[in-house]
């Protein structure tokens, strides 16, 4: 079996950030990414995607993100091709088309077995490998009953296949609102919510937002700890989601209660035909490779942790979780510091053995 220091599991932003973290403490790192190229689920995400924060917020550590206009909101594209060029200039092992089954516990370390039955010896382990994997679908009233198409945020790319349609969007957060107002431009839609949709306004005092964040100690402030669950985030908004929604495009209404055949009930008692329901409901670690590893999860599946080191699992550790330790741990703009972190203690717990 081949002997390695370090698996990291998955090489997307957080892989390639505990990668780069683990390089600067003399240790060999071996990212093993599932897919075709080292850029996790950006490739995959709807079209029209930019990011939140501007470009001047949005690095890994030791390259900034490209561009002279450092207060725009890069693309998509621009994510992948930035996570591609970072990962071509890592001095670390990735290795792509590895797709990670299982981490066992072994005498001195963990054994890592991939698809089609390789296995690997390492002496420390990393799970960075997202939420993309593991849409959340939640059990909505009537939705098995309903027999127009669903899918997921994570299936959807573009409002062009949906032109003309009656669609209903679900979920109160940024990709939902997102989602919605584009789908609104060739469809009629209706985004369905719990309740209110909160908004937090893009730029404050002429400075966007993450710069306020940065600046008063939100983005690194250590609350995760403290955080039985992720708390809903506002949609961030300079202006054009709040006026799509007074503009009633979309509309947005409470969440249906219940479905016959492709009508869906609304709490008024109206009845009506929809052709597709997206559901925006977020993501949940996708870590399906440490079901058998006793202590690193709990009976729902999540991470048992602390600040990314795994409670009862030494040598074991979890990079890009939502609120790991900060707001900005799932970010790339803080992934880089919970890296960090992770890397320094897993140094410690190397050196001890």
């Amino acid at each position: 079996m081949e002997r390695i220091d370090v698996a990291v599991i998955g090489g997307g932003q957080s892989g390639l950030a505990v990668a780069h973290a683990l390089l600067r403490r003399g240790l060999r790192p071996v990212v093993l990414e599932a897919s075709d190229r080292a850029a996790g689920s950006w490739p995959h995400y709807y079209d029209s995607l930019t990011l939140f924060s501007p470009a001047r917020h949005s690095s890994l550590p030791g390259m900034p993100f490209p561009g002279a206009d450092r207060d725009r909101h890069p693309h998509r594209d621009e994510v992948v091709a930035y996570l591609t060029t970072y990962a071509d200039r890592l001095d670390a092992e990735i290795r792509t088309g590895c797709r990670v089954t299982a981490v066992r516990r072994t005498g001195d370390g963990f054994a890592v077995e991939l698809e089609g039955g390789d296995q690997l010896a390492t002496r420390a382990a990393v799970a960075a490998s997202g939420t993309f994997g593991h849409p959340h679908r939640p059990a909505l009233p009537g939705l098995q009953e309903f027999t127009g198409q669903v899918l997921h945020a994570a299936d959807y790319r573009s409002p062009a296949p949906f032109s003309g349609r009656r669609m209903v969007v679900v979920g109160a957060g940024n990709s939902a609102v997102q989602i919605a107002a584009e789908l609104a431009e060739a469809a009629r839609v209706t985004l369905a919510t719990r309740g209110p949709v909160k908004f937090a306004a893009q730029r404050i005092l002429g400075r966007d937002l993450h710069f306020w964040t940065a600046r008063t100690g939100l983005d690194t402030a250590p609350l995760g700890r403290f955080m039985a669950r992720p708390p809903a985030q506002p949609v961030i908004d300079d202006g054009r989601y709040r006026a799509a929604l007074a503009a009633g495009r979309p509309d947005r209404r409470p969440l249906f209660t219940g479905a016959d055949g492709a009508r869906l009930v609304w709490p008024d008692g109206r009845r009506e035909e929809v052709d597709a329901i997206v559901l925006a409901t977020g993501y949940r670690p996708d870590l399906p490779y440490l079901a058998g590893l006793y202590g690193a999860l709990d009976a729902g599946g999540n991470p048992q942790h602390r600040e990314g080191l795994a409670a009862g699992v030494p040598g074991l550790a979890f990079v890009g979780l939502e609120w790991q330790r900060s707001l900005s741990s799932n970010s790339l703009r803080g992934v880089g510091r919970d890296a960090e972190r992770v890397a320094r203690r897993l140094a410690a717990h190397l050196t001890r053995r």
